[in-house]
């Protein structure tokens, strides 16, 4: 039986993302547990054995973060958000917007609907800490779903890169690390190009 001290132990953190294993903690039967606190309002379903501790607002529940969501989908598994968002922060011009977020991971492929928002997920490799060199390198790897062209994106790189916006001896790594031999060859045609 589940004490009040627990219940609020468990759902004190707004915002927090449970799996249905994760409230074991508090009950040899934890499906039969979230059914509880889903009925009393305490958790919000978001996905099958996926719930969240909504947090309030002023005008009602505020969904979990991105990051939170994917924490617990991933189930602690790597992961990083990437996509037009971080691309046009670049100032490299694109401009393309996704419906849905797109994140990189260790995990899973496919496009998942978690708590009524759509995620498109990818396994593929990636640094442990981004850098904004390697979102560059990203860009181009995306460059068609961007909504820009290759080309376009390695001349804006050349003017950030003699304006000093990016490191080069990074953008190279990353290059080599993780684009394609066609990024490798754009990446180093800007950088040539920056350095005259």
């Amino acid at each position: 039986m589940l004490l009040e001290a627990d219940r609020t132990a468990l759902t004190s953190t707004d915002g927090r993302v449970y799996r249905t294993r994760d409230l074991a903690a508090w009950s040899a039967n934890a499906p039969r547990l979230a059914k509880r606190l889903v009925r009393e309002d305490r958790l919000v379903p978001l996905a099958h054995g996926l719930f969240t501790h909504p947090r309030k607002g002023r005008y009602g529940d505020v969904p979990p973060e991105d990051e939170e969501v994917m924490r617990a989908f991933l189930d602690g598994g790597k992961f990083v958000f990437t996509g037009p968002e971080r691309w046009k922060a670049l100032g490299l011009g694109s401009t393309a917007m996704y419906a849905a977020p797109l994140v990189y991971n260790t995990k899973r492929s496919g496009t998942f609907e978690l708590g009524g928002r759509r995620f498109v997920l990818r396994r593929v490799a990636f640094p442990p800490r981004p850098v904004p060199e390697w979102f560059v390198v990203d860009l181009f790897e995306n460059a068609d779903g961007a909504g820009v062209a290759p080309v376009d994106v390695a001349a804006a790189l050349q003017r950030a890169v003699a304006a000093g916006q990016f490191d080069t001896e990074r953008l190279r790594e990353m290059a080599k690390r993780y684009g394609t031999r066609r990024t490798r060859l754009l990446v180093e045609r800007a950088l040539a190009a920056s350095a005259t």
